[in-house]
Protein backbone atom coordinates (compact mmCIF):
# COMPACT_ATOMS: atom_id res chain seq x y z
CA UNK A 1 0.00 0.00 0.00
CA UNK A 2 0.79 3.49 -0.94
CA UNK A 3 1.26 6.46 1.75
CA UNK A 4 0.14 9.51 0.28
CA UNK A 5 2.22 12.02 2.41
CA UNK A 6 5.82 10.99 0.97
CA UNK A 7 8.79 13.26 1.41
CA UNK A 8 8.42 14.37 -1.82
CA UNK A 9 4.81 15.09 -1.68
CA UNK A 10 5.33 16.97 1.22
CA UNK A 11 8.03 19.49 -0.18
CA UNK A 12 5.39 20.16 -2.48
CA UNK A 13 2.66 20.51 -0.10
CA UNK A 14 4.07 22.30 2.76
CA UNK A 15 4.95 25.67 0.21
CA UNK A 16 1.83 25.66 -1.37
CA UNK A 17 -0.27 25.33 1.99
CA UNK A 18 2.45 28.70 3.20
CA UNK A 19 1.23 30.11 -0.13
CA UNK A 20 -2.59 30.07 0.50
CA UNK A 21 -2.64 30.66 3.60
CA UNK A 22 -0.51 34.40 2.94
CA UNK A 23 -2.87 34.71 -0.32
CA UNK A 24 -5.47 35.03 2.81
CA UNK A 25 -4.17 36.35 5.99
CA UNK A 26 -1.65 38.87 4.74
CA UNK A 27 -3.27 42.52 5.32
CA UNK A 28 -3.72 44.25 2.02
CA UNK A 29 -1.63 47.20 1.23
CA UNK A 30 -4.06 49.07 -1.02
CA UNK A 31 -6.83 48.73 1.38
CA UNK A 32 -4.71 49.50 4.56
CA UNK A 33 -4.96 53.63 4.25
CA UNK A 34 -7.78 55.13 2.80
CA UNK A 35 -7.01 58.74 1.50
CA UNK A 36 -8.74 61.92 0.11
CA UNK A 37 -9.02 62.80 -3.46
CA UNK A 38 -9.87 66.35 -4.40
CA UNK A 39 -10.97 66.72 -7.85
CA UNK A 40 -12.28 69.14 -9.83
CA UNK A 41 -15.19 68.45 -12.44
CA UNK A 42 -15.89 70.89 -14.87
CA UNK A 43 -19.32 70.75 -16.85
CA UNK A 44 -20.16 72.10 -20.01
CA UNK A 45 -22.57 71.27 -22.95
CA UNK A 46 -22.19 68.19 -23.55
CA UNK A 47 -19.07 66.64 -20.99
CA UNK A 48 -17.72 66.16 -17.67
CA UNK A 49 -14.00 66.78 -17.55
CA UNK A 50 -12.31 64.31 -16.42
CA UNK A 51 -14.61 61.74 -17.80
CA UNK A 52 -13.44 59.41 -15.74
CA UNK A 53 -12.89 59.36 -11.90
CA UNK A 54 -10.68 56.11 -10.27
CA UNK A 55 -10.57 56.23 -5.67
CA UNK A 56 -10.11 53.11 -3.59
CA UNK A 57 -12.74 51.46 -1.81
CA UNK A 58 -13.15 53.61 1.30
CA UNK A 59 -11.42 56.40 0.24
CA UNK A 60 -13.26 60.08 1.20
CA UNK A 61 -13.95 62.26 -2.34
CA UNK A 62 -13.98 65.85 -2.29
CA UNK A 63 -15.50 66.77 -5.70
CA UNK A 64 -15.70 70.85 -6.73
CA UNK A 65 -18.47 70.86 -9.23
CA UNK A 66 -17.95 73.68 -11.97
CA UNK A 67 -20.90 75.03 -14.58
CA UNK A 68 -19.03 76.53 -17.60
CA UNK A 69 -21.76 77.47 -19.58
CA UNK A 70 -25.72 76.40 -18.38
CA UNK A 71 -27.22 75.26 -15.37
CA UNK A 72 -25.66 71.42 -14.90
CA UNK A 73 -26.94 68.92 -12.79
CA UNK A 74 -24.70 65.60 -10.84
CA UNK A 75 -26.20 62.26 -10.27
CA UNK A 76 -24.21 59.87 -8.70
CA UNK A 77 -25.38 56.17 -9.70
CA UNK A 78 -25.55 53.53 -6.55
CA UNK A 79 -24.74 56.75 -4.19
CA UNK A 80 -27.71 58.88 -4.84
CA UNK A 81 -25.83 62.19 -4.72
CA UNK A 82 -27.84 64.81 -7.38
CA UNK A 83 -27.02 68.67 -7.20
CA UNK A 84 -27.96 71.50 -9.52
CA UNK A 85 -24.85 73.82 -10.74
CA UNK A 86 -25.32 76.94 -11.51
CA UNK A 87 -22.63 78.28 -13.87
CA UNK A 88 -19.98 80.43 -12.38
CA UNK A 89 -20.50 79.66 -8.98
CA UNK A 90 -19.26 76.15 -7.81
CA UNK A 91 -20.51 73.73 -5.31
CA UNK A 92 -18.54 71.06 -3.04
CA UNK A 93 -19.65 67.69 -2.16
CA UNK A 94 -18.09 65.10 -0.39
CA UNK A 95 -18.49 61.57 0.44
CA UNK A 96 -16.70 58.38 1.45
CA UNK A 97 -16.48 55.84 -1.77
CA UNK A 98 -18.25 52.62 0.42
CA UNK A 99 -19.10 50.89 -2.96
CA UNK A 100 -16.68 49.30 -4.69
CA UNK A 101 -17.32 48.96 -8.43
CA UNK A 102 -17.97 51.14 -12.03
CA UNK A 103 -20.78 54.21 -11.13
CA UNK A 104 -22.09 56.55 -13.73
CA UNK A 105 -22.27 59.84 -12.99
CA UNK A 106 -24.51 62.12 -15.61
CA UNK A 107 -26.14 65.56 -15.80
CA UNK A 108 -29.60 65.36 -14.37
CA UNK A 109 -30.98 68.82 -15.65
CA UNK A 110 -31.71 69.13 -19.12
CA UNK A 111 -29.20 71.10 -20.67
CA UNK A 112 -29.38 70.77 -24.46
CA UNK A 113 -30.48 68.43 -27.42
CA UNK A 114 -26.89 66.42 -26.45
CA UNK A 115 -27.90 65.99 -22.99
CA UNK A 116 -28.74 62.30 -22.83
CA UNK A 117 -25.03 61.52 -24.14
CA UNK A 118 -23.60 63.79 -20.48
CA UNK A 119 -22.30 61.05 -18.64
CA UNK A 120 -18.92 60.06 -16.70
CA UNK A 121 -17.73 56.82 -14.78
CA UNK A 122 -16.61 56.44 -11.42
CA UNK A 123 -14.35 53.76 -10.58
CA UNK A 124 -13.69 52.54 -7.27
CA UNK A 125 -11.72 49.53 -7.14
CA UNK A 126 -9.69 47.25 -6.53
CA UNK A 127 -11.55 44.29 -5.92
CA UNK A 128 -8.81 42.47 -4.14
CA UNK A 129 -11.40 39.85 -2.90
CA UNK A 130 -11.77 38.75 -6.24
CA UNK A 131 -8.10 38.85 -6.93
CA UNK A 132 -7.28 36.23 -3.69
CA UNK A 133 -9.78 33.88 -4.84
CA UNK A 134 -8.17 34.16 -8.59
CA UNK A 135 -4.43 33.41 -6.75
CA UNK A 136 -5.92 30.97 -4.64
CA UNK A 137 -7.65 29.17 -7.44
CA UNK A 138 -4.33 28.90 -9.46
CA UNK A 139 -2.46 27.25 -6.30
CA UNK A 140 -4.75 24.56 -5.62
CA UNK A 141 -5.17 24.25 -9.34
CA UNK A 142 -1.03 23.72 -9.80
CA UNK A 143 -1.03 21.54 -6.35
CA UNK A 144 -3.55 19.40 -7.69
CA UNK A 145 -1.51 18.68 -11.04
CA UNK A 146 1.80 18.97 -9.46
CA UNK A 147 0.38 15.65 -6.90
CA UNK A 148 -1.13 14.06 -9.90
CA UNK A 149 2.21 14.23 -11.99
CA UNK A 150 3.97 12.87 -8.94
CA UNK A 151 1.50 9.79 -8.39
CA UNK A 152 2.07 8.68 -12.19
CA UNK A 153 5.66 8.18 -11.25
CA UNK A 154 6.69 4.59 -10.13
CA UNK A 155 7.76 5.10 -6.70
CA UNK A 156 10.89 2.68 -5.20
CA UNK A 157 8.74 0.87 -3.02
CA UNK A 158 6.50 -0.07 -5.46
CA UNK A 159 9.06 -1.63 -7.63
CA UNK A 160 10.19 -4.30 -5.55
CA UNK A 161 9.66 -7.96 -6.67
Amino acid sequence: MTRFLTPQTARILVPLTVLVLAIFLLPDPVMSAPATHEITLDMRQFEFAPARIEVNQGDRVILTLRAADVVHGFYLDGYGLDTRIQPGISQRIEFVAQRAGKFRYRCSVTCGPMHPFMIGEFVVGPNTLFWRVVALTLVVAAGVLILFLISGQPSPERNTL
